[in-house]
Parts: C-alpha cells; sequence; structure tokens
C-alpha cells in the first residue's frame, strides 16, 4: 500500500497550523470529533476569524462618517515682529503721496473653538456604507470554505489512519500464518518430507511478510503524523481512533449516491455571487463619484489679545458660525469617467467569473458522480478478486501441507493473494475519496 504524498502536500500547502492540544498522553476520537477539535485548533480558522472581526469593524469605520463630526483647536500666539501696514501720510497731515508705517494688534494673542459638521448627502458614502456590507460578506464566506478544506483534510487524513490500521492487522495475520508454514515445512524437512528449497522458498515468505509490518508500521506512523498535523494535534502525542472502516464503506456500497446537486448552495457559487454584487457596487461608486456633496458645519471660537503674555486676565471675544458647504467637481480632465468605465469592465468580468463558476461547478459535480459509480464498481471487483485470492490461498496451502503442490506454487498464490488485497486497499481509499469529493461537488462537506 502507497501513502498518497499528494494528500500530504495538500495538508502542508493548507498551511495548517496547531494550537497546543490537551495534555494528555492520548485521546481516541471518533470523526466527527476528529473535525471538531480541527475546527477549534487551526491557525488559519484563527486568522479568517479574525479577518471577520476586521471587517466588522470596517464596516461600523464607513458608518462613522456619516455620523457628525466634532473637533477642537487651541492656538497660543506670540509675534517676533508685529505685522506693519502702511497708510498714507496725508491722513495724518502730512505729505501727499508719502507713507506712514504703522503696526497694528499686539504681541500675544490665543484663541480656542469648537466645530462640528454633519454629512447630509454624499452618494459616495450610501454606496460605501452597502460596499462594507459585502466585504463583511466576503470574509464570513472564506472563513466558510477554509471550514469547508480542512473537514477534506482531516477526513482524509483520518481515512487514511483507518485504512494503515486495518492493513496492518491484515499483515500482521499474514505474517503469523506464513510463520506457522514456514516452522511446518522446516518439520516436514527435518523429517525427510520437504526439500531444502522447499524450506527457502517459505523463508522467502516469511520475510516478505516481516517486511509488509515494517511497511504497515511506517505508513500507519506518517498517516496519523498527518492526521493530527490537519487537525492541529500535538505531534508528540498518541492518538487513537474509534470509527471503524465499514462505517463508512458500508453505506456507500449498499445505498450509492443519494446527494442532490445545486450550485445556488455550493461556497463557490456564492462567493461568485458576492464578488459579483462588489463590482456592482463599485460601479455605483464611481456614478456616485460625480453627485455633489452636502454637509452642514456650526464652528465657535473665542480670542484674546494682550501685550502680555498672560492671557488668562485678558478679554476674550466670542464668535460663531454655522452654514452649509456644498462641493463637486465640475472638470477633472475624464478622470471620473475612466474610473467608470474600468469599474464596467470588471462587472463585466464578475459577471463572466460568475457563470463559469455555474458551468465548473456543474462539471465537478457531473465528474464526481462518474468517479463515484466508477469506485463502487472498482471497490466490489476488487473485493470480490480478494476474497477469490484469499480461497485459492487457502485451498493451496492445504495442498501443499499434504505435499499436492510445491513451495514455488505455494509462493505464487501467495504473491497474488497479497497483490488483490493491496488493490482491494487501494479501492476502498479511493471510494473514500470519491465520496469526499462528490460531497464537496455538491457543497455537503
Amino acid at each position: 500500500m502507497k501513502l498518497k504524498i499528494r494528500m500530504q502536500l495538500l495538508l502542508l500547502a493548507m498551511g495548517i497550523g496547531a494550537f497546543t492540544a490537551n495534555a494528555q498522553d492520548s485521546i481516541t476520537f471518533s470523526l466527527v470529533e476528529a473535525r471538531q477539535f480541527a475546527m477549534e485548533n487551526s491557525y488559519v480558522l484563527h486568522n479568517t476569524l479574525q479577518d471577520i472581526a476586521k471587517a466588522e469593524k470596517k464596516v461600523w469605520e464607513t458608518i462613522t462618517i456619516g455620523l457628525p463630526q466634532v473637533s477642537g483647536t487651541a492656538n497660543f500666539n506670540k509675534y517676533l515682529n508685529l505685522p506693519v501696514s502702511l497708510l498714507p501720510a496725508e491722513i495724518f497731515g502730512g505729505e501727499p503721496g508719502t507713507y506712514i508705517p504703522v503696526t497694528f494688534g499686539q504681541n500675544y494673542n490665543s484663541d480656542f473653538g469648537l466645530s462640528v459638521s454633519q454629512l447630509i448627502f454624499d452618494g459616495s458614502y450610501i454606496v460605501g456604507v452597502g460596499s462594507s456590507q459585502l466585504y463583511l460578506n466576503l470574509s464570513k464566506q472564506a472563513h466558510e470554505k477554509t471550514e469547508i478544506d480542512i473537514r477534506d483534510a482531516v477526513t482524509q487524513a483520518y481515512y487514511m489512519v483507518l485504512i494503515s490500521e486495518r492493513y496492518k492487522t491484515i499483515m500482521q495475520d499474514n505474517l503469523v500464518n506464513s510463520q506457522k508454514l514456514y516452522n511446518e515445512t522446516k518439520i516436514y524437512y527435518n523429517n525427510g518430507f520437504r526439500e531444502e528449497q522447499d524450506v527457502a522458498q517459505m523463508k522467502i515468505i516469511l520475510k516478505t511478510a516481516e517486511n509488509e509490518i515494517l511497511k504497515a508500521d511506517r505508513e500507519l506512523s506518517i498517516a496519523k503524523i498527518v492526521l493530527k498535523y490537519a487537525m492541529g494535534y500535538d505531534l508528540e502525542k498518541e492518538i487513537k481512533l474509534s470509527d471503524n472502516i465499514e462505517t463508512y464503506i458500508l453505506p456507500l456500497v449498499t445505498k450509492g449516491n443519494q446527494l442532490q446537486f445545486d450550485f445556488n448552495k455550493h461556497i463557490d457559487y456564492r462567493l461568485a455571487q458576492t464578488n459579483f454584487q462588489v463590482s456592482e457596487k463599485l460601479v455605483k461608486l464611481q456614478k456616485a463619484a460625480y453627485l455633489p456633496r452636502l454637509s452642514g458645519f456650526y464652528r465657535f471660537n473665542k480670542a484674546a489679545y494682550s501685550n502680555s503674555a498672560n492671557l488668562l486676565h485678558s478679554n476674550w471675544y466670542p464668535s460663531s458660525l454655522v452654514g452649509l458647504q456644498l462641493s463637486m467637481q465640475l472638470f477633472n480632465s475624464g478622470y471620473k469617467r475612466s474610473k467608470l468605465q474600468q469599474a464596467k469592465i470588471e462587472l463585466d468580468q464578475a459577471e463572466t467569473k460568475m457563470k463559469l463558476a455555474e458551468i465548473t461547478l456543474q462539471k465537478d459535480y457531473l465528474t464526481a458522480k462518474a468517479q463515484m459509480e466508477t469506485a463502487i464498481e472498482k471497490f466490489e471487483n476488487d473485493r470480490e478478486n480478494k476474497e477469490l485470492a484469499k480461497g485459492i490461498l487457502d485451498k493451496t496451502q492445504i495442498k501443499f501441507n499434504n505435499g499436492m503442490v510445491s513451495s514455488v506454487e505455494l509462493s505464487q498464490q501467495e504473491t497474488q493473494y497479497l497483490n488483490t488485497f493491496k488493490a482491494f486497499v487501494a479501492s476502498t481509499l479511493q471510494l473514500l475519496q470519491a465520496d469526499l469529493k462528490l460531497k464537496k461537488a455538491v457543497g455537503n462537506l
């Protein structure tokens, strides 16, 4: 049995991290529990949840733009040189055509004020609030898609451990049987009923069985590492599985495919829909840029002047102002028009991607459905071949014990059985993976 390297690469590419698991030597997990553990201990999901939190803050940030804005100012100034103004000298009885330099003001002045503004109308703001909600939806959908990918990875790894455990059990039984045959053959040889070649042939079978055990141990160890990594479980701790492989195989063989396809419920299509809605908002945003912006404001200010730095005892002169401000860009050399055209092109692309997503999901479903049917047929054929090969091997062993067949023929039947069993294990994994692919294709994982 060959462990699928591409499954390991898939898990590594996903970057599923690991929080610290409970401080226990070993925990037993069902598949449901393993998935739930991964949901609670994945670095990737932790970050996608943080993305949702950021999106929620972004929504509020956008909303606050349209709420009242209050600001305050305070100033303290000292003139190093007071400004000089020139007045006609004839005002003071001087010669016409000449000017007298005059300074106005005091050396020190200070003021403080309060300003309140309220946005009354801004088309870009209205569209922006709706866009921020879509941004939040995208973050939630991205989190949902990540959850699906992690459940898929954990399930594949869980299946691999179950299959590796079953393979090891069968190989252990095969080793016990091979050891028994080898011992019996040696006894027959010592009593002159077997040739030395038969003993050597049985030893080859025994060594092959021992190698299969070593291989099974290694693959089971690797499968558990991959599962623990996918779950976010401590790699140094032992893990046990409570489910049985037949729990998942029998319903697939007896009931077949009962999943219904609806692309509207699939996360990939919903993501494409949201991206299309975002593009629609961007077009509206660029159109809204042509509209005027209207805001109201109120300002209050107090100022004091003195030739002394101490202005606390000076007279403070209040002033206040209330008004409306209307602003609108009249000419921008086609800048806004270019932005609007780009947004329309992006909207067209988003619509095409949404249609492509629909067709792709239909293709994926039909492909997964066909692969599932093929996997069921192959599983049943390989299971029958395994049983037939086992029956032939058992009969050949009886004939060998009675001296009716040679050790070479027994070795051939042993090899045939191992090959059919390995094919059966491979088809079992293929069936489980086909089921996962089909569930993912219909958005039911």
